[in-house]
């Protein structure tokens, strides 16, 4: 997935200003797809640029909401249907987990345990943002509540699995 095609798939939905775009990166697209603010309206220029995107009132202070056009939704469809997503997993802490073997037991129990208090600590502002969201029925947030739930599936398993692997680790004999 691309930033181009999250911020077309959002003004699928509805018009959005680069802050609107920003509180909806914030609440419901940062676990699958986290996008800083200058990559945010950066994107915007460019997708402008294309034509995939346009402005569709100015206010004040410079405030500009966007609009999809037609080749947007053309773009973000063909995205959809065409293009086989990536499925690669590259994890610098699971390729870490191969190499315990290179520190002591206490160390690799202790890298272990900070593993499942950060899958915690990423649960915990999961569920946060699920208390925080106006949930409703448009699609965004049938949506959004579906990948939330994946979100918090994954590091309910991945703590878990952290402290399974740190007992794995303490169990064995003394060095």
């Amino acid at each position: 997935m691309s930033l181009r095609h999250a911020v077309l798939g959002l003004l699928a939905n509805r018009p959005a200003s680069g802050y609107d775009l920003m509180r909806a990166f914030d609440s419901s697209l940062a676990n699958v797809w986290p996008a800083t603010q200058s990559q945010v309206y950066g994107e915007l220029g460019k997708l402008a640029t294309a034509g995939l995107v346009e402005v569709s009132t100015e206010g004040a202070r410079g405030r500009k909401e966007y609009v999809i056009t037609e080749e947007g939704r053309h773009e973000l469809h063909r995205w959809l249907t065409e293009t086989e997503p990536e499925r690669k997993m590259r994890s610098d802490a699971m390729l870490r987990v191969f190499f315990l073997n290179s520190l002591t037991r206490l160390e690799a129990v202790a890298y272990l345990e900070s593993e499942a208090h950060h899958a915690a600590g990423r649960h915990a502002a999961m569920r946060e943002v699920e208390a925080r969201v106006d949930w409703d029925e448009g699609p965004l947030s049938v949506n959004g509540r579906i990948a939330l739930e994946y979100g918090l599936r994954l590091t309910a398993m991945q703590e878990e699995w952290a402290r399974w692997a740190a007992e794995q680790y303490a169990k064995q004999r003394p060095e």
